[in-house]
């Protein structure tokens, strides 16, 4: 019986110091990386794209082959104006090899063309990796957002309990009417509200982040708190640096100039079909032949005239004696193909300024997308500022009700009215400081130092 409690006990101290793991932002991306479905489909093109290299780079060895053959025949063979009985049985054996010897070079271009497909997939792999970090970075801090919010409203909520319980003393002394009374009570019960409102946006940053992160189980995640600095300095990075950074590291980019030489190299090897190609072949084989219907193939006249039978050689002797090497050398020189190779190389060449155009659009859409960042973190910088200068003179605001109610000469209404302005102002202070946090992040990213927090 104690060892089944003590088991028990230990399950369940598993059970809670799992369920009591907070995830870093590095662990979320880590996770999200390894486990998701767009990059593992990714990967497996890639991996497609390493053995299409593999098999183009085994194209420089010779191909080896081997053949038996058999056959049999029977029943009547012409002979001039009659006919004999041909039953025979017929063995071959051979193995032969051969090898390209000259094509302009289309094994090395088809190699390099098959090169640059596998390191533009890998790029485009990085460009999901990339994409998951931001939206994680991007859902972990409106997961600290709406803690810090729930904080606030907390700090709001005791602020009315205390407004209460004096309220209760006043009220039942006599100092004070039971419409105080009634007032802070529906304020105290508003702030339980908007902690348990809080709360639920906390848990559903939680549940969103989770479901990010495709867990089996989003009901015990959670996430470690990040230091985030009081007050916030502008940044003072200008647009076009981080633009030109970004045209060198970011590998949506990387991709596109990668699938340029792709399709240029995919031109030079087209145009090899305008040359001939020689293949060198060697190969040995032997063969055994048996007449079915007879052992003798023919006979010899001795000195004396007489005839000797001359019999089949067995199995072993004709293979013996029919060993035979092989060794050739074959040009194909093409003259006439309906000029499709030419349209094949003017193909190639649309392909080629369709990759371009695909470089232009991305680097126009990376500078867009850079613009835009640079300008979110202004706007919001000053959105900051201003919400700043809000709670500086809301909670000003806020002290003066509070002295004057605690004189007497203002009422529970007017405390009331200036601690949800006060409330107001941290909240948007918090919206904004995350809002401009996220800017810097993604132009971090940009500017290739990563995402961190």
């Amino acid at each position: 019986m104690l060892r089944k409690v003590f088991c028990i006990s230990l399950l369940s101290v598993g059970i809670l110091g799992f369920s009591q793991k907070k995830w870093t932002i590095q662990e979320c991306v880590d996770y999200a990386i390894k486990n998701n479905l767009q990059i593992q489909a990714q990967t497996y093109n890639k991996d497609v794209q390493a053995k299409n290299l593999d098999m183009a780079k085994r194209q420089y060895l010779p191909s080896v082959s081997g053949t038996i053959s058999n056959n049999a025949n029977f029943g009547q063979t012409l002979v001039g104006t009659s006919s004999i009985r041909n039953d025979s049985y017929y063995n071959g054996a051979n193995v032969s090899a051969s090898i390209l010897v000259y094509n302009n070079g289309r094994l090395e271009k088809t190699v390099r063309k098959t090169s640059y497909d596998l390191e533009a997939n890998l790029q485009d792999i990085e460009t999901i990796k990339n994409n998951i970090a931001l939206q994680i970075a991007q859902q972990y801090l409106n997961v600290m957002l709406n803690r810090e919010i729930k904080k606030i409203s907390e700090s709001a909520m005791q602020n009315a309990q205390k407004l209460y319980d004096r309220a209760k003393i006043t009220t039942e002394v006599g100092t004070t009417t039971q419409t105080v009374l009634a007032e802070a009570t529906a304020s105290l019960a508003r702030e339980k509200q908007n902690v348990k409102t809080a709360q639920i946006n906390v848990d559903k940053a939680l549940f969103a982040m989770a479901q990010l992160l495709q867990l089996p189980d989003y009901r015990t995640f959670d996430v470690v708190d990040i230091p985030v600095p009081d007050s916030l300095q502008p940044q003072t990075e200008s647009v076009e640096e981080v633009i030109n950074i970004a045209y060198e590291n970011q590998p949506v980019v990387k991709a596109a100039e990668t699938r340029i030489k792709s399709a240029e190299a995919q031109t030079e090897v087209v145009k090899t079909n305008f040359w001939p190609t020689i293949s060198a072949t060697a190969g040995i084989g032997s063969f055994y032949n048996n007449l079915l219907n007879k052992n003798t193939i023919g006979y010899n006249i001795d000195a004396a005239g007489n005839a000797i039978p001359i019999t089949e050689r067995n199995f072993t002797q004709q293979y013996s004696d029919n060993f035979g090497q092989q060794l050739s050398l074959s040009a194909n020189i093409p003259i006439f193909n309906k000029g499709i190779t030419k349209l094949q190389v003017e193909q190639t060449k649309i392909n080629e300024v369709i990759a371009k155009n695909n470089l232009d659009q991305q680097k126009l859409q990376l500078k867009q997308d850079i613009k835009q960042a640079q300008f979110n973190a202004d706007s919001n910088y000053e959105a900051y500022i201003a919400a700043v200068e809000a709670e500086r003179s809301t909670k000003l605001a806020l002290d003066f009700a509070e002295k004057s109610y605690e004189a007497g000469r203002s009422t529970i209404y007017d405390v009331n009215i200036a601690r949800n302005n006060y409330a107001n102002a941290q909240g948007s202070v918090a919206q904004a400081k995350y809002n401009y946090l996220f800017s810097i992040k993604v132009l971090d990213f940009y500017a290739g130092r990563g995402i961190s927090l």
